[in-house]
């Protein structure tokens, strides 16, 4: 598979420029060209001012922006460009203009450079036509602000070839964002069904159904976002809308724009947002019935004509639009009765042909993922838009696909990561609050049950398993880590046990585990205080086995190198006086400031008792008591019942990211 180390960029306006900015803030070597060399300084320009915001706002340091402006340069000379592994364009929407960019470069670049194009209106299989190796040729659809949403679109063409397909999903992962991949067709996924959810607003203002605000209002909530259609076409431009819609219009009436569009668009002025939200519940009922009718239409249309996955249109929306539930999940939520009552009444306002891909069936996604390469098999936690967080479904996929990877004679190696920003960010705390509000602790216990069945399968894999975590590891996730023979970490890898500082404790064998990977001491304190740990700091700790570039992680999910064995290292200066600390006191004397000091500093000691004591009581005794007693995973469902009806893990749970005071009950 080809490996993507340089990148050009081709249009330094807005979006161009936001695309090289992330490249480089990935540590891509990245160049920017466009016509004139004053259109590259102005995108470069912007670059810096972007960058220098974020150390104003403690986002970067000054050493990282630095690093960042040092792997970025500008030419104008689209020759400069053949050093390139990929070169994305991403100038203006004018078809004539890419076809005649892609045929220039096509003189200038080697065989094996590949081409992108982030057109959002206009035929990847069109434009490959102009270029000389269509093979290499591919769509990647960035989304606005492209240097800080993670949604990227990959679109192969009818002739892009698998290599091709395989290196531009590498490198997706490795450049920070989250690909869903999908068929050429006009709008691709997300525009789509996102640019009639603009036009369908315009609609309901033209036919006086309500006013803007109550619109706005009225699709925020329903749809959870912070920004109702016409706020967000103010942000990003009304003749965007107008424009893109009208590349939809081909798929028939429902996609024609609407006239206060085009009036409003060709006007050049934005929308008035003044005005008072309707306290009419109709009115409202008949605003969320025909946007979500226009959604459920095109999203089942994009199921009927195989554009993508269920999973791909929910992603889409979750991380390119910001929405709380996707189209899937709200359809699902709604259940098929409902669906087809909505998408029965858009068909028949629009004349449009029923679509059929309605029901359980065609809503299934997969957040889990397996690949085999040779004697190696990799599989991935792919649910990036919930931080690839464990519920009841992605165990279940984990189990059957781990399954597979195990009874396939070929394999010798197991690879669990991630894709997106976490390797798996614990469980997901709102299957637990639904379940203590309903008072139905007996599905938590049962789903904690299973989950270890998992792990322990796991852990006791015939085959050689390596974690690799790749971002952050909180919790459950940690805990899945822990399974594996080998932990290896990426740089920017993040982990910890949160649990007693939201009422809880692990259940997923992480009082077990940790205790057996690193000792009952170097257990409590990560348990006991939550303590978050970069890369560096697990690998001292021996958390981890060891820390590895992205290129390493390239070479052994492929097959090129092999997994290496556990590391077992001497504890630093650090590391040591901590363990000695756990080992001479106990919880109660390190909860009352009556400990020994040991190794430690008085400072650090009076450190870890005061964070210490705003973690939930019942919930450290319940740790420390299962790291002291040491009996095996399945000890840890023993008290989850007494730990899940505390009022304290209830508070916790439902304030996650807020300073609560636990009273122990």
């Amino acid at each position: 598979m080809k490996i993507i180390n340089t990148v050009g960029v081709v249009g330094a306006g807005t979006m161009g420029a936001a695309i090289a900015q992330k490249f480089a803030q990935e540590n891509f070597k990245v160049i920017l060209a466009d016509r004139e060399m004053s259109f590259v300084e102005r995108g470069i320009s912007n670059i810096s001012k972007m960058l220098n915001e974020g150390i104003e706002r403690k986002v970067f340091s000054q050493e990282q922006v630095n690093g960042y402006m040092s792997n970025i340069s500008g030419t104008v000379d689209l020759k400069v460009l053949k050093q390139c592994d990929l070169i994305v364009e991403a100038i203006y929407e004018d078809f004539h203009a890419k076809a005649e960019l892609f045929t220039t470069l096509s003189m200038y670049v080697g065989a094996d450079t590949i081409l992108a194009t982030n057109t959002s209106s206009f035929s990847v299989n069109e434009l490959a036509a102009y270029v000389k190796h269509p093979e290499r040729f591919v769509g990647l659809h960035y989304f606005y602000h492209a240097a800080k949403n993670r949604l990227v679109e990959i679109i192969p063409g009818k002739t892009t070839s698998q290599e091709t397909i395989d290196a531009v999903k590498a490198f997706s992962m490795l450049s920070g964002k989250d690909a869903i991949s999908c068929k050429d067709a006009y709008g691709f996924v997300v525009n789509r069904f996102f640019v009639p959810w603009l036009n369908e607003s315009v609609r309901l203002l033209e036919e006086n159904i309500a006013n803007i605000a109550t619109i706005d209002a009225v699709c925020m909530e329903v749809f959870g976002i912070g920004m109702g259609p016409f706020a967000l076409m103010n942000a990003t431009g009304v003749p965007v809308a107008y424009h893109s819609e009208k590349t939809l219009e081909r798929f028939g009436q429902l996609y024609l724009v609407s006239e206060l569009l085009k009036t409003q668009a060709l006007s050049g002025k934005m929308w008035n947002l003044d005005g008072e939200v309707a306290n009419d519940a109709n009115i409202k009922q008949t605003i969320s019935d025909r946007i979500l009718g226009v959604v459920f239409f095109v999203c089942t249309q994009l199921l009927d004509e195989a554009v993508c996955h269920a999973v791909d249109i929910n992603r889409g929306s979750k991380i390119g639009l910001k929405w709380r539930k996707g189209p899937i999940e709200l359809m699902q939520a709604f259940k098929k009765e409902t669906v087809i009552r909505f998408v029965a009444s858009t068909a028949d306002r629009y004349a449009m042909n029923m679509p059929f891909s309605i029901g359980e069936q065609y809503w299934k996604m997969q957040y889990v993922d397996l690949n085999i390469n040779g004697k190696t098999a990799v599989i991935t936690m792919n649910r990036p838009e919930d931080l690839n967080a464990l519920n009841e479904e992605v165990m279940k996929q984990l189990d059957e696909l781990f399954t597979a990877a195990e009874i396939n004679s070929t394999i010798e190696t197991i690879y669990i990561t991630g894709a997106g920003k976490a390797f798996v960010a614990g469980a997901d705390i709102k299957f637990f609050i639904k379940n203590i509000k309903a008072n139905s602790i007996e599905n938590i216990e049962t789903f904690t049950a299973y989950g270890q069945t998992v792990f322990n399968k796991i852990d006791k894999s015939s085959k050689k398993v390596v974690a690799i975590i790749n971002g952050l590891a909180l919790g459950g996730g940690l805990e899945l880590a822990l399974c594996a023979d080998v932990i290896l970490a990426m740089p920017k890898a993040m982990m910890a046990f949160p649990e007693t500082g939201i009422g809880i404790y692990p259940g997923l064998g992480g009082t077990q585990r940790s205790a057996l990977k690193m000792g009952k001491a170097i257990s409590k304190y990560l348990v006991l205080t939550g303590t978050m740990l970069h890369a560096n700091d697990a690998l001292d700790a021996g958390l981890v086995d060891g820390i590895i570039t992205s290129e390493t992680m390239m070479e052994l999910t492929t097959g090129v190198a092999l997994a290496p064995d556990a590391n077992h290292q001497i504890l630093n200066e650090k590391w040591a006086g901590l363990k000695m600390f756990f080992e001479q006191n106990n919880l109660e004397t390190i909860l009352n400031g009556q400990c020994k000091m040991g190794s430690v500093t008085v400072d650090v000691a009076a450190r870890i008792s005061k964070t210490m004591c705003r973690k939930a009581p019942i919930a450290l005794r319940l740790a420390a008591q299962l790291i002291d007693e040491a009996k095996g995973t399945d000890s840890e469902l023993t008290y989850l019942r007494k730990i899940f009806t505390t009022s304290d893990a209830f508070l916790g749970l439902s304030n996650i990211g807020k300073q609560v005071v636990y009273e122990g009950v």
